[in-house]
């Protein structure tokens, strides 16, 4: 038992022995590594990026977000239990916003549409019920219900909307109730709100419920106008939206020339001539169908009879040109935006198919290039990303480029500890191309100078000795040639063929811009030059070092010389002797001068 106890108690001493060499050893290899390189310098000194404050928990020692509250209600459903609060909780406990932004607030553009859907209510069926005898004694309360409803969203929007909106002065946003208020008395918007809620109603008393006396409601246009531009802010495709409402202002031209027509009928009598309408069929659409045939001038129309049917007919007829050619060239430009893109896709590749006709490119070079800009179109929907980009601030260009790429960057190992800003800098740089199936990304042998991120696609690192095996595919996310932005000397030279495997979306990174970019940053350069000195290493060591089995050599190393034995050369050169001592170290000067 004694014997196994010692033994157990010098493993664990050598084991520890073992250790501590270890450790000297490594922290000599960076004393020796400092001394040599200045700029190499220790991983204390690195950039940490500051951590996010930690939050003081409360003094009962639990986080507020952890304690049960009491007024959670819980619902079983697919054997899973969700929390919820009962509907009625929730609109007692909701409070209306003491200030909206115009801008940017859904619920206020879900609140025009409600205003804009009165207003369309106004200006659709008044007309109609000034014409057509569609309004009568026995319908009269449904009409009026109806008007009434959107007077009151018209009041609605100017007591509590409009006086909460806030705008821009001096170049600071205004929240303030007071301030708000008297913004919008202020405003022409408010003169107009007041003038289409003029109480014309009261003279129904004295002359009927006469649609007309609703006119002036009419008149609150500038919602209309102000939910099309928040609703085309919004709309992914805004152009659908502005084909639609060109349409419906055509229909809305003839809507009120049909009604036009009818009064002029009912004037004239109807069925009283060729031209009138003759009050057989549904009248609102045999008026409409008029009003079609006028405006867009088909012909095949009666002839006028009276100088009354004569004059209207020539008002009809310069109305309908002047108000159809505007629609025309109004749907033209809104077509004409919407394919704005699409006709600038086509003529830069009508332009390089000239091109390379008239210098007689080979086809199989052309067909390429006409993949490449269809490829290129239909993923990313234009040929050049910066083109989009170059109009915006820059921090706004900062912002997307956080957004679309942050998250790749952060993951390459040899800018994680860098400086968080200089990561944002260099984000800014980074270029979008994309290569074709089998197109050569970089070739061995040539220099590298930049960095690539794949943002889609594969690509596949070949090698081998024909180098076309497939050493490795790397998918989306994935990082190479990160050493060369750093390599001394003009740059390392690739190692293998990195080859497009299928259409692939890749991120630029050029040596020059991080270069730039390291100039305001000099702790993040030197832990950048740490990191590819050590990824150089470890890339070009041999593999004996790393314990794997290395090539077979033809002349084995020769032993190297026992320390006590040098130990005692040297003290024989010292004391000048001339045994068999100082004739081997005089042999061993000579071999070594012969090997020099």
């Amino acid at each position: 038992r004694i014997g196994s106890a010692t033994s157990l108690s010098s493993a664990i001493v050598n084991t520890r022995l073992q250790e501590l060499v270890k450790l000297f050893k490594e922290r000599t290899e960076k004393v020796k590594e400092k001394l040599i390189d200045p700029d190499v310098t220790s991983d204390e000194e690195s950039p940490v990026a500051s951590p996010a404050a930690a939050p003081v928990p409360p003094p009962g020692g639990e986080v507020e977000g952890d304690k049960p509250s009491e007024d959670d209600h819980y619902c079983e459903m697919l054997c899973c239990t969700f929390k919820y609060r009962p509907w009625l909780v929730r609109l007692k406990s909701y409070q209306f916003p003491s200030s909206i932004d115009p801008l940017t607030n859904l619920m206020y553009v879900l609140w025009l549409f409600f205003v804009v859907m009165a207003w369309n209510w106004n200006c659709w069926l008044i007309p109609v019920r000034w014409a057509f005898p569609y309004q009568t004694p026995a319908n009269i309360h449904c009409w009026l219900l109806v008007d009434y409803l959107c007077d009151l969203i018209y009041l609605l929007d100017i007591l509590i909307f409009q006086t909460r909106l806030q705008f821009v002065q001096g170049g600071d946003i205004i929240t303030d109730k007071k301030a708000m208020k008297e913004n919008y008395l202020r405003s022409q918007r408010f003169k107009m709100d007041v003038l289409c809620l003029l109480p014309l109603d009261f003279f129904y008393f004295k002359v009927g419920v006469n649609p007309l006396l609703r006119f002036p409601r009419c008149l609150k246009y500038m919602a209309f106008f102000e939910f099309n531009n928040r609703l085309e802010a919004i709309l992914t495709k805004a152009y659908i939206y502005r084909v639609i409402r060109t349409t419906a202002y055509l229909l809305y031209s003839l809507h009120v020339n049909s009604c036009l027509y009818y009064w002029a009928s009912a004037y004239e009598g109807l069925g009283s001539t060729t031209w009138v309408y003759d009050g057989e069929g549904n009248s609102y659409i045999r008026c409409y169908y008029w009003a079609v045939k006028t405006l867009i001038t088909i012909g095949g129309l009666p002839d006028p009879k009276t100088l009354f049917e004569i004059v209207f007919q020539l008002l009809n007829y310069f109305t309908g040109v002047f108000a159809f050619s505007v629609m025309i060239g109004q749907m033209r430009d809104v077509v004409g935006a919407a394919t704005a893109g699409q006709t600038y896709y086509r003529s830069c590749m009508d332009s390089t198919i000239k091109y390379m006709n008239f210098y007689k490119i080979p086809k199989t070079v052309q067909n390429r290039v006409k993949t490449w800009y269809e490829y290129t179109w239909h993923s990313q929907g234009m040929l050049d990303e910066s083109e989009l980009l170059v109009q915006l601030p820059d921090k706004m260009r900062l912002d997307i480029a956080i957004d679309v790429n942050y998250n790749i960057v952060s993951k390459v190992a040899l800018f994680q500890g860098c400086d968080r800003q200089m990561i944002f800098d260099m984000l800014k740089r980074l270029r979008s191309v994309v290569y074709l199936p089998n197109d050569y990304v970089c070739k061995k042998g040539e220099i590298g100078r930049e960095m690539y991120i794949i943002q889609a696609g594969q690509v596949q690192v070949l090698g081998g000795p024909d180098g076309k095996s497939v050493l490795v595919t790397l998918k989306a996310g994935s990082v190479f040639g990160e050493i060369s932005l750093l390599a001394a000397g003009g740059g390392n030279r690739r190692t293998a063929n990195v080859v497009a495997h299928g259409f692939a979306n890749l991120f630029i990174l050029e040596k020059k811009d991080l270069n730039e970019i390291l100039v305001h940053y000099p702790e993040s350069q030197k832990l950048l030059r740490k990191k590819a000195k050590k990824m150089l290493k470890s890339n070009n060591k041999p593999k004996d070092e790393k314990g794997g089995p290395g090539d077979p050599l033809i002349i084995p190393p020769k032993a190297e010389t026992p320390k006590l034995f040098r130990a005692a050369l040297a003290a024989t050169g010292r004391m000048g002797g001339k045994g068999p001592l100082a004739r081997l170290r005089w042999r061993l000067k000579e071999l070594k001068a012969m090997q020099a």
